[in-house]
């Protein structure tokens, strides 16, 4: 019988719900063997168990939490021991209050996992990856990260250094065969605003994404060799306006919507 090809392995963290559940289950569906992360164990085990019945693909769990320093030692010790072709760091928070109403706890806690676990697992992954001369790692940003669109708000200022650090890391990797993306999308429907406290009612439906075509929109762009995606022609003007408006301008438009962090909402 001819060999089989090696299986294609991909670690997704946050995998139980919203975008990273959407990844789950699109590169499942490619047959792609998985192995997911999250803090919730027993919603993690149903999901992995979900997925193998589902697409026949083998899925490992790692209950941790990646907000915490042996979380994510857990999580590169995985990466160091399997041969790993794509890496999705989607795992991330925002906070419902702003800076002065915050406290140490939660903003060191965002930096934690929003910041450091994204750059602490890249940089676990990419020696297999070059070495090898294949592999991807997408690190899923924010439309936010491009401006101050949250005053008083740590989560815009972690965004941007996602989307940074990937582009930069991609450039010292490209020679290698390996991919390095910065996935910024606007509103997407998951539990990411509930778990914060950040109000959405009222909010026009045209702005809201769908996580399944996000995912896809970002697969797509990996292979691609995009460092950057952002999804929808009305995210993308919205990216460049962020990117070349006078930043003057940006503050001004980001304090008109102070009333969903910090004191300006009182």
């Amino acid at each position: 019988m001819p060999e089989q090809p090696p299986r294609r392995v991909a670690l997704i963290t946050g995998a139980t719900a919203g975008l990273g559940a959407a990844f789950a289950a699109r590169l499942a569906a490619e047959r792609w063997d998985l192995e997911l992360v999250a803090r919730d164990a027993a919603r993690l085990s149903a999901c992995a168990a979900d997925l193998s019945a589902r697409y026949g693909v083998r899925v490992g769990v790692i209950p941790v939490d990646l907000a915490t320093g042996s979380g994510t030692a857990t999580v590169e010790e995985r990466l160091r021991e399997t041969p790993v072709e794509l890496l999705v760091n989607n795992a991330g928070i925002g906070l419902g209050k702003g800076f002065l109403d915050s406290t140490l706890d939660d903003e060191l806690r965002i930096l934690r996992l929003n910041v450091e676990a994204v750059m602490r697992l890249t940089f676990a992954v990419l020696p297999q990856m070059t070495e090898r001369h294949s592999g991807g790692v997408i690190n899923v940003s924010s439309l936010s990260g491009y401006g101050v669109t949250a005053p008083g708000s740590t989560y815009t200022a972690t965004k941007a250094y996602v989307i940074n650090f990937s582009e930069s890391v991609a450039q010292s990797v490209r020679r290698y065969g390996v991919h390095v993306l910065a996935l910024c999308p606007g509103f997407i429907r998951t539990e990411f605003h509930q778990r914060a406290g950040i109000p959405t009612a009222g909010s026009p439906g045209w702005i809201w994404l769908d996580a399944d075509t996000v995912a896809a929109k970002a697969l797509s762009d990996l292979r691609k060799g995009h460092y950057v995606s952002v999804p929808t022609v009305r995210y993308k003007l919205a990216a460049t306006a962020l990117r070349h408006t006078p930043h003057g301008l940006v503050r001004r438009f980001s304090e008109a919507g102070n009333r969903f962090v910090g004191r300006g909402a009182r």
